[in-house]
């Protein structure tokens, strides 16, 4: 069974590559994704039977509020190419890996099934990334709809991981960047918004794990995966101060930049797969991340 794995060096894939070695992963730099003839390339030199699709164009708030097009054109591009390509040449397995963005900033009742993601407008800080991603199911369901394949995608909350990128404001996730500010504090700890705003966040190796899961077991179902406990950006901010022995004072700035008030989604379909399943715990993932920041 070949399996190509785009957006290898990415957090999740190189947590991916740690369980599921014989794997082909693929970065930026050996493949444009945006151009479909680097891509038409890219399938016919290595005939998958499986394409996990991880790569992506993200970042954080401020970066996505100042370059929606590029958002938009880069994640669209690459969405379609690799899907479309992947069923010009057989492939048998598809999985997208896709963000609790796609979903309406407000919905009447939370957490949030599967079923609302077209109940709404994306939120308008994450618009066009999350209209972008929000497309990538569209195209998938429309494919199995048309062709009959057997395609799915995974839709992730927040994630964390000691692979983030440290070193890149833009791209830094939120707990990496909590956790990065912890360690060079001097005892006050500044962070953006209001801090009342409720988040998921899941440790990035167990979404690698449920990929895993997800290809060893032939699940063809799309579902949600995220930590169970939906949590204030400040109640998160004092458990990591907690659980490191830290004694800091918190303090808030531009409180436009908090972004949609809460995005929790229902994890009910992905536990029915996996009952086994275990998370790994906010402290324990938090612990293995800040041991890493230098």
């Amino acid at each position: 069974m070949n399996i190509l794995v785009t957006g290898g060096t990415s957090t999740v894939g190189k947590h991916l590559k740690e369980i599921l070695p014989d794997a082909v992963y693929i970065s930026s730099k050996d493949c444009d994704l945006t151009d479909i003839k680097m891509v038409r390339w890219l399938i016919s030199s290595y005939i998958p039977d499986i394409v996990v699709h991880l790569a992506a164009r993200v970042g954080g708030i401020q970066d996505n509020i100042a370059k929606p097009a590029e958002y938009f054109d880069d994640n669209i591009l690459m969405n379609t190419n690799i899907l479309k390509v992947s069923h010009e040449y057989k492939v048998k397995r598809f999985i997208g890996i896709l963000s609790t963005c796609i979903y309406p900033d407000k919905v009447d009742s939370y957490p949030m099934k599967e079923e609302v993601m077209f109940d709404g407008p994306p939120t308008p800080t994450n618009f066009s990334y999350g209209y972008a991603k929000r497309a990538l199911a569209v195209q998938i369901e429309a494919y199995n709809k048309q062709y009959g394949t057997k395609y799915n995608y995974i839709t992730p909350c927040n994630l964390y991981s000691e692979y983030d990128n440290f070193d890149n404001d833009k791209k830094m996730h939120f707990i990496t960047a909590l956790l990065k500010k912890i360690k060079t504090s001097n005892g006050e700890l500044n962070l953006l918004g209001t801090g009342k705003p409720l988040r998921q966040f899941m440790y990035a190796g167990d979404l690698a794990k449920v990929i895993k899961l997800t290809i060893e077991n032939d699940v063809t179902e799309s579902f949600n995966i995220a930590y169970p406990e939906n949590q204030s950006i400040n109640d998160l901010a004092e458990k990591a101060l907690g659980s490191l022995d830290k004694n800091y004072y918190i303090k808030y700035n531009n409180p436009e930049l908090d972004g949609q008030y809460r995005k929790d989604v229902d994890t009910t379909k992905m536990l029915s797969l996996f009952p086994e399943f275990k998370f790994t715990s906010y402290e324990e993932g938090i612990k293995k991340v800040y041991d890493k920041i230098s």
